[in-house]
């Protein structure tokens, strides 16, 4: 017999994918045109904070193409290989993002502040003063256009918004934190005129570099936490009260939740039903509660129950026992 061909094609996108897609196409398509810009801009203007900029513009670029294959490959369909589907690819692209934010952003931040607190530099030219904030107004201003279609987004989004998307939440975080860099590059570029001395420049391409690290700690741990099996407290408590709630179940021994994607959680139960069931109520009953779990969160869609004889005594689950030997 021959195995069935396999389909590895994307799902169809639902709405909210789309949105998030178009989200991701605008913030690649301004850090492209203002990469270009504060590259030019800052070798032009002998300026370390605004190449720490284009740094930063050229990670978020990349980190984009991360997030556009992200929700593309995160769509396929479960097959023998993944029997619970792709969503994982999401945390996994959202983590390489993470990792770029941290060596082609900050790492390269630290490099051009070292440089200009070890060599110094010239005066700042007029001509470059003018060019460097020329390009931070426009950095700004697209930058600016960027965050506010994610934070739209995020607003419109059901339920927590930003802490369920990985790719919204590191759009949100890139444009959020670049808003911040042209601040302080501009800041940098201002004093260094005014003053005379690079080492302004140097002090904001640094703290550009700390705040780039920062966010790419805060976004790595979170994707971590995602691949390696996050549950949700939340979602944990409310099952496990309908569960309790069915006359069918005496007892509730363990739960388990672990999301496998953006519209996708597995459930895992195990419960000591009432005495007095005969084998043909079981599988009845079992289907009855995962239709009645699945119509209340429709993201649970695996979900597999296990009926367990309640031991003599008092009934005590695993995490109670645990917490109390």
């Amino acid at each position: 017999m021959t195995d069935e061909p396999t389909d590895t094609s994307p799902g169809p996108e639902n709405a909210e994918d789309r949105k998030t897609r178009f989200t991701v196409l605008v913030a690649l398509g301004a850090n492209l045109l203002i990469a270009v810009a504060k590259a030019v801009g800052g070798l032009f203007a002998g300026s370390p904070a605004l190449l720490s900029e284009a740094a930063h513009s050229v990670a978020d670029s990349l980190n984009e193409v991360f997030l556009l294959a992200a929700l593309r490959r995160s769509r396929r369909p479960a097959d023998r290989q993944h029997p619970f589907g792709y969503g994982k690819e999401r945390f996994f692209w959202s983590l390489l993002a993470a990792v770029g934010i941290f060596v082609m952003g900050g790492c390269f931040s630290f490099f051009q502040a070292f440089e200009a607190f070890t060599q110094g530099g010239a005066e700042e030219s007029a001509s470059g003063f003018v060019v460097g904030l020329a390009v931070l107004g426009v950095a700004f201003l697209a930058e600016g256009t960027s965050l506010a279609r994610a934070v739209h987004q995020v607003r419109k989004q059901p339920g927590d918004g930003i802490g369920s998307d990985p790719t919204l939440r590191t759009v949100l975080a890139e444009d959020a934190t670049a808003v911040v860099g042209v601040v302080l590059a501009a800041a940098g570029l201002v004093l260094h005129r005014t003053t005379g001395h690079i080492e302004w420049e140097a002090t904001a391409s640094l703290i550009i570099g700390v705040l780039l690290v920062f966010v790419a700690y805060r976004l790595g741990r979170s994707a971590r936490d995602q691949l390696i099996g996050e549950g949700d407290p939340r979602l944990h408590h409310d099952i496990h009260e309908l569960l309790d709630a069915q006359p069918e179940i005496e007892a509730v021994a363990a739960l388990h939740i672990m999301r496998l994607g953006m519209d996708s959680t597995l459930v895992a139960a195990r419960v000591d039903l009432v005495p007095g069931l005969e084998s043909e109520q079981l599988e009845l009953v079992s289907e009855r509660i995962k239709r009645a779990v699945h119509a209340r969160w429709p993201e649970a869609d695996q979900m597999f129950l296990d009926v367990v004889e309640a031991p003599t005594g008092e009934w005590r689950s695993p995490a109670e026992t645990a917490r109390t030997s």
